[in-house]
């Protein structure tokens, strides 16, 4: 009916409302008029869509293309009154997607002499407390000299990365140092529990050494199951899909657009598991309980 409405706006000049309703079979020529005096409004609407789109266009530049939940939240973070439907119909109706994770090739080699630690986590990706449930995991980088290898370490409480360490290779000391890092920063409990897949560089004995020094229990999932330690595998999915999308020409620069992604990620991109919070935010305005007095 709409398309019919504006065929009859654009040629009444020359046959006339009533003989183009008539001819189009409108049976409320009315429902014409009303319909035009509607066009302002309309035209209004159109003109808002355009500035919400380039809003969109705008904070997808500048976090690497968000999606409409989290594009929702940051309008609303910025004082806009603002429906995830419309969000979604606006970037919908202009292509304005979000990027889509690639599927990630699992590193995982399994040291079958070596004893796993027992499964502490069983999926429950949650923490009541900062620095209290750790997850952990190693990912690659292409790049024209060879692979750069990253290993992280997430705060399970906010989605934090509290620890990392790239290297050149994939020992169990960049496992390590990535842990101790977060311990030096101050953002490991005691007897917090680590949990990672069993590959090697887990399962050896310089890293269980590590996990002991700084008081940590160890936690492993089942071999082959991604599920087991999702946090870890959806963090690198979104780096790959964020920022390694090619080849980088040096491992120097790899490494400078780690850094800078890992700053970003910390202190500028919602999660939706903190409340569409940043980590840091999460981890800064975090108050545990106050007891009440017997």
């Amino acid at each position: 009916m709409i398309g019919r409405y504006r065929f009859i706006s654009e040629h009444h000049g020359v046959y006339g409302v009533s003989r183009l309703c008539r001819v189009l079979a409108v049976k409320r020529r009315q429902g014409y008029y009303e319909w035009l005096a509607a066009e302002p409004a309309r035209q209004q609407r159109e003109a808002d869509d355009e500035d919400l789109a380039a809003l969109i266009r705008q904070l997808q530049a500048e976090h690497r293309g968000y999606g409409s939940p989290r594009i929702t939240a940051e309008l609303r973070r910025q004082g806009q009154r603002i429906n995830r439907k419309r969000v979604e119909r606006v970037m919908r109706e202009r292509g304005l997607a979000g990027i889509t994770r690639r599927r990630r090739r699992s590193l995982t080699k399994q040291d079958a002499t070596a004893a796993p630690a027992p499964d502490l986590i069983r999926r429950d990706f949650t923490a009541d407390a900062p620095g209290q449930r750790l997850v952990g995991d190693i990912t690659y980088l292409p790049t024209a000299e060879g692979w750069l290898y990253l290993a992280t370490t997430i705060d399970l409480f906010n989605r934090e990365v509290v620890g990392h360490a790239m290297a050149e290779h994939m020992r169990a000391e960049l496992v390590s140092d990535a842990v101790e890092l977060a311990h030096r920063r101050g953002l490991v409990r005691r007897d917090a529990i680590f949990h990672s897949d069993r590959g090697s560089q887990y399962t050896s004995k310089d890293f269980r050494a590590t996990l002991s020094r700084l008081s940590m229990r160890p936690s492993m999932g089942r071999t082959g199951s991604c599920f087991d330690n999702a946090v870890a595998e959806s963090f690198f999915a979104s780096l790959k899909a964020e920022v390694a999308t090619r080849v980088f020409t040096t491992r120097a620069e790899a490494r400078r657009e780690v850094f800078a992604y890992l700053n970003y990620y910390n202190n500028k991109r919602l999660h939706s598991t903190a409340n569409y919070q940043t980590p840091r935010e999460a981890r800064v305005c975090y108050r545990p309980p106050i007891a009440l007095a017997a």
